[in-house]
């Protein structure tokens, strides 16, 4: 969605034509398979996105236990080669954070609260318009799900998202591993939990939609410092500027608007820029700028603005919190690299 929890529509990035035909399943993103019967096709188009997608149904290999280890490390490097070639940052965090974002505290049962769990694969929840032009994230990392079928797409969603954080200079994120996959589309959540960016309220709209998940102001204001990263396509969410001239030629496809001069770069420069306003080619939402008019928030946009060193370490922990909403592990202590 293009606020914070746009979580990063702005970051969408558009897909390459070498990138391999799909078939959806009630699993997610399969390579194209051979069949002696034609597939059933299914197109869809995404909201704000004059591209349409065409989905197909095949049988999956997705699997619901626990993630291996071994095939984790092993696809965080994976990964990493992506995101060195592809510039796709910005849209793998936004991945992790609108699967675990739809988690709802006030729901006990597992998968009805939402949450971590790897629901954002399927085409339902896709068609979601906070996720406009997610299919293209989804599409970069499914061959790394095929090369390591031990690994869940909730697991592979966070780890992306984490990885990204990491590798564009950001801090260590405290991570755990073994979320659980749902199997079914209709396990996936309702639309509209995840926030908008122009609520008539903004300040009330971020704490009923982060208060939901349990997260404090504390974590709403750090969470949305990782605007740090990506840009907003006015196509796709409605917001920012065709291009400027931090985006006009690229890295990746060029466009949109950034709320930083240095959009890859994952530091306090976000809190900065929209306390000082001296730029307009720099991206601020409303829910950008509400966090240095409410008193609350405001405590700590200033703090961060300042103090990089304390922003990375609130970050990386409500970061990990975030990734960990909603999810059954297996084993129940979950996974870890280190």
């Amino acid at each position: 969605m293009s606020s914070l929890l746009s979580f990063k529509t702005a970051a969408a990035v558009t897909l390459r034509s070498s990138l391999r035909p799909r078939f959806f399943s009630k699993q997610g993103f399969l390579p194209l398979l051979r069949s002696s019967s034609p597939p059933l096709r299914i197109g869809f188009s995404q909201q704000r996105d004059s591209r349409s997608v065409m989905l197909t149904r095949a049988m999956s290999s997705s699997t619901s236990t626990a993630s291996d280890s071994v095939q984790l490390k092993s696809a965080k490097e994976d990964i990493k080669q992506i995101l060195k070639s592809k510039f796709c940052h910005p849209i793998l965090v936004r991945l992790g954070w609108h699967d675990s974002g739809t988690y709802d505290k006030t729901i006990s049962e597992w998968p009805q609260r939402g949450g971590a769990n790897g629901s954002l694969r399927f085409e339902i929840e896709l068609k979601h318009g906070a996720n406009a032009g997610l299919v293209n994230a989804l599409n970069l990392i499914q061959p790394i799900k095929d090369k390591y079928p031990g690994i869940t797409y909730a697991d592979l969603f966070q780890l992306a998202s984490a990885t990204a954080i990491e590798e564009a200079g950001g801090p260590r994120i405290p991570m755990k591993y073994g979320r659980v996959d749902v199997t079914e589309p209709e396990q996936c959540p309702p639309e509209g939990r995840l926030p908008a960016a122009g609520p008539p309220s903004p300040a009330d709209h971020l704490r009923e939609v982060f208060y939901r998940m349990g997260l404090n102001d504390k974590e709403i204001v750090a969470l949305s410092g990782a605007h740090t990263l990506g840009r907003s396509r006015p196509e796709r969410s409605g917001w920012g500027k065709p291009e400027t001239k931090y985006t006009k030629d690229g890295p990746g496809a060029p466009g949109g608007q950034s709320w930083t001069a240095q959009w890859l770069k994952f530091d306090n420069s976000y809190f900065k820029d929209i306390k000082e306003r001296r730029d307009e080619d720099l991206l601020v939402l409303p829910t950008d700028a509400v966090l240095f008019e409410d008193p609350s928030f405001r405590v700590y946009a200033e703090k961060y603005a300042e103090d990089q060193d304390a922003f990375f370490r609130d970050y990386a922990e409500a970061h990990a919190k975030l990734s960990n909403l909603g999810a059954k592990f297996n084993p129940t202590e979950g996974i870890s690299l280190d």
